[in-house]
């Protein structure tokens, strides 16, 4: 990490972070942590944080909860929500499946974001893409009834991938099964990253999921 990071890091983390390994067994009680009840987003894989700040701060009314294992784009989400002030951003350090399966209950989030995963684009690293049936399947029982899974990737075949796995799942369907291919229209809320800029210029084209809980 940067020296800004580590300070960041050492001044932000025993309010905003916890790390996921260090968290009593059982349900994490997000009500506390907050500091109120509300709707829950999380997301996996925030990056350096740039998307994950923006749409927390669009969205007053929901609690953000950002995981990742990489911790200076981790400080650098804490940076952004001192500097926008914002209250209803918290980050964890870990696995995320380890997160859902143990210490977030059934029907506990509003929504489940993973923009621009790692795609591993060789053939022999596949088995190591995040969005596998696995982690779905757990996704998709900590929704509530109407909860979204929205997937963003500018790759082809691990957009094809995602886009057969969350449809092998049954307790998803694709709420723009109609559009072409079952692909859902950009959302104008989703911010512009640097991940889906590089694309453009190599002419790579991005591609939105938005499936949700029956």
């Amino acid at each position: 990490m940067t020296v800004g990071q580590t300070r960041a890091w050492e001044r932000l983390w025993p309010s905003l972070g916890r790390n996921i390994r260090d968290l009593p067994a059982g349900p994490l009680d997000l009500a506390d942590w907050f500091g109120r009840p509300a709707p829950v987003t999380l997301e996996i894989g925030p990056g350096m944080g740039e998307t994950t700040a923006a749409l927390a701060e669009a969205e007053p009314e929901v609690n953000y909860l950002a995981v990742d294992v990489y911790p200076p784009g981790l400080a650098q989400l804490m940076m952004r929500a001192e500097t926008g002030g914002l209250k209803n951003l918290r980050v964890m350090r870990g696995d995320a499946v380890v997160l859902l399966e143990d210490h977030l209950p059934p029907s506990s989030l509003s929504a489940v974001r993973i923009f621009y995963p790692d795609p591993w684009p060789k053939k022999k690293h596949h088995k190591r893409r995040l969005v596998q049936p696995a982690l779905v399947s757990v996704v998709a029982s900590r929704l509530v009834p109407g909860g979204t899974l929205h997937l963003a990737t500018d790759w082809e075949h691990y957009a094809e991938h995602m886009l057969a796995v969350c449809s092998a799942e049954p307790l998803l369907r694709n709420r723009f099964a109609g559009e072409p291919d079952g692909w859902a229209p950009r959302p104008p809320w989703r911010p512009l990253t640097k991940f889906e800029s590089r694309a453009e210029e190599v002419g790579r084209v991005s591609r939105d999921l938005i499936f949700e809980r029956v």
